[in-house]
């Protein structure tokens, strides 16, 4: 497959050691090679890394079969590349693009929580960071353990937490900022997410926003505050607006369910279909500039092409530089309910399975929000 026929999205994932960011990965990753999945789907999901999609099938059926975790892994930032194909991409001649590429960074929790053994260790450090910046997403974890550790006294972890956070973004500053100038270039949505929910399953996705600004409203926006300190534009970025609740299985005393999850179906579309719908409605209502609408409706006129079937009248670098949201954008940034299950409809009627899977995300994250699984800003 040529690369450049692949729209490429990127999402970073942060969380304490223990937080469950490598069983949530191969969760995800191994329930896409189920029989089941390679029947029912439109898509293949090929790790682009023979070796990591390997280990990370064999750390899922160790989990499925012998009811075995994976190994944690420390201090080693590991970046994770996966192609999503069409089994038809026969319609896909006249589209920009015929597939997706899903680049997930795995960024170290204990890089958080404590010191580095020296300089090398802090170089690599500061890299991995850098090898992030230009996700489309962050998703920062919350651990449902240690909410249950501390029951009635949330707060306790909630503040340690973000605040280990802001304190290891702050000691990374000097080195990310060149010259001091802010970045462009920078995940802009912050999603919260709630890992091991199954943990806590009276709770939905309503009830751990409220916890979170119940117990630490304070701590996260002087989180906010740090992020928007690091970038140009800092009102074009939103931190802890958005929730979802993830459970990459339910445990048991001597089994795991892998097929018993929870929000791990959001990944995908929150990595292909967020960042669209948020940049292009920041784009049209914000006053931005230059670099920033460039980045930030980078990628967004193919996927709008492919949802709407037109192109926008301004295209490219100079649409964007002049702020200029094409109708076409526009319209397929504003698909929802109805419109969308109709577009969906008409798709697979033509089958255009490219057009089909993008409208598919589009409703899965509304099937998200329905079953309360999923919360996304307002703003």
């Amino acid at each position: 497959m040529d690369v450049s026929r692949a729209l490429e999205q990127h999402i970073a994932v942060f969380g304490e050691g223990g937080s469950g960011k490598t069983v949530l990965l191969s969760s995800f990753y191994g329930a896409t090679q189920e029989p089941q999945y390679r029947k029912q789907s439109l898509v293949h999901v090929v790790a682009d890394n023979i070796g990591q999609g390997a280990r990370l099938h064999r750390n899922y059926l160790g989990m499925k079969n012998s009811a075995q975790l994976p190994s944690a892994t420390r201090f080693a930032g590991t970046s994770y590349s996966f192609s999503i194909k069409l089994k038809d991409n026969s319609s896909t001649k006249d589209k920009p693009f015929d597939a997706l590429r899903l680049v997930w960074h795995d960024y170290p929790g204990e890089w958080f929580e404590h010191d580095v053994s020296g300089p090398e260790e802090e170089q690599r450090r500061v890299d991995t960071f850098r090898s992030l910046l230009g996700s489309d997403v962050a998703l920062l974890l919350v651990d449902a353990q240690r909410l249950l550790d501390n029951a009635g006294q949330e707060e306790r972890y909630l503040k340690s937490l973000f605040a280990n956070f802001l304190n290891g973004l702050l000691s990374l500053k000097d080195d990310l900022l060149e010259d001091g100038k802010p970045l462009v270039e920078f995940p802009r949505i912050w999603v919260l997410g709630l890992s091991k929910s199954d943990l806590l399953p009276d709770l939905d996705v309503f009830a751990f926003r409220d916890l979170l600004i119940e117990k630490a409203a304070d701590d996260l926006d002087a989180l906010r505050q740090v992020l928007a300190g690091l970038v140009e534009a800092g009102d074009a970025l939103s931190v802890g607006e958005d929730f979802v609740l993830l459970s990459s299985a339910k445990f048991g005393a001597d089994r795991i369910e892998v097929s018993e999850r929870i929000g791990v179906d959001m990944i995908l579309p929150l990595a292909a279909m967020l960042p669209f719908e948020r940049h292009v409605h920041w784009a049209q209502t914000k006053e931005l500039q230059g670099k920033v609408v460039e980045m930030l409706l980078r990628g967004a006129e193919p996927l709008a092409t492919v949802l709407v079937g037109t192109r926008s009248k301004f295209l490219g670098v100079v649409g964007q530089l002049l702020n200029i949201v094409g109708p076409s954008m526009a319209e397929a940034a504003g698909l929802n309910g109805d419109k969308l299950r109709e577009v969906n409809t008409d798709a697979l009627a033509k089958k255009d399975h490219l057009r089909a899977t993008l409208t598919r995300f589009g409703m899965d994250l509304d099937r998200g929000e329905e079953e309360r699984v999923l919360l996304r800003s307002l703003r």
